[in-house]
């Protein structure tokens, strides 16, 4: 149940084997799936469907939020502009392109060097796999949802739950999530932005995600903000289409 004002821990039981595998399985699966369906089988839309039914799935039956205190209300409106900021650093940088820009040196550095590969600006291939022309509006939308509601909370568990706390402490129940440590803080937002070819403005949504939770004490603060990112970010790729499936 949600509530207002939700403690800021709860006792923290002995790191087990269930709770390591609760937030580690669900992503190590996802990647596993991303890595090996397009070696194995033909691209299609259906390929991240079945991740989507997997992760959620995994994430369902671990359940690792067994290990924190219920969301609070509270935070929720900051989780909000954090979650809206992550989206316009997201795509702000790259709208502009093509276009009379303020900043035209400081958009070409981002696009030239905030990007992988390095030197290369993100393009979608067209049409994309994603379009619902191509593959069916059934498809997009679960492409849709799983962006927003699985991943981005399989990636929470995962990064700032037990990756971000397992750096400060390898029996990582043991740090509350409201601990603050520059090393571990900074090596975490690193390697997440390094998942995504946005490698920049990942860094930055990293920083952001783990701010609000140390903040908040409250993981689920920043599930949120990540699942309102990634849901606006695939509505407006719904919507403008074209190049802005790179983003997807």
């Amino acid at each position: 149940a949600v509530t207002a004002g939700a403690p800021a821990s709860v006792p923290s039981p002995r790191v087990g084997g269930a709770c390591i595998a609760a937030h580690v399985v669900p992503f190590a699966a996802w990647i596993l799936l991303l890595l090996l369906l397009p070696r194995l089988f033909p691209p299609g839309a259906w390929q991240y469907a079945l991740r989507t039914v997997i992760g959620l799935g995994l994430v369902i039956a671990l359940r690792p939020w067994r290990w924190y205190p219920a969301p609070s209300l509270a935070n929720l409106p900051l989780a909000i502009v954090v979650g809206g900021a992550v989206f316009a650093i997201w795509v702000v940088p790259e709208i502009g392109l093509g276009k009379a820009d303020r900043f035209p040196l400081l958009q070409e550095l981002y696009l030239r060097f905030g990007t992988l590969p390095l030197g290369r600006y993100p393009e979608a291939t067209l049409p994309s796999l994603y379009d619902p022309a191509v593959c069916g509006w059934t498809l997009s939308l679960i492409r849709l949802a799983g962006s927003a509601f699985v991943i981005a909370v399989i990636e929470e568990f995962f990064w700032r739950g037990f990756l971000y706390r397992w750096l400060i402490d390898r029996s990582f129940l043991r740090p509350g999530i409201g601990e603050f440590d520059w090393e571990a803080f900074l090596t975490m937002c690193a390697l997440f932005g390094l998942e995504h070819d946005r490698w920049l403005a990942g860094v930055v949504a990293g920083a952001a995600y783990g701010w609000l939770m140390i903040k908040t004490r409250d993981i689920w603060a920043a599930a949120f903000a990540h699942v309102l990112t990634n849901l606006l970010l695939g509505i407006y790729v719904l919507y403008v289409g074209g190049q802005a499936y790179s983003f997807w």
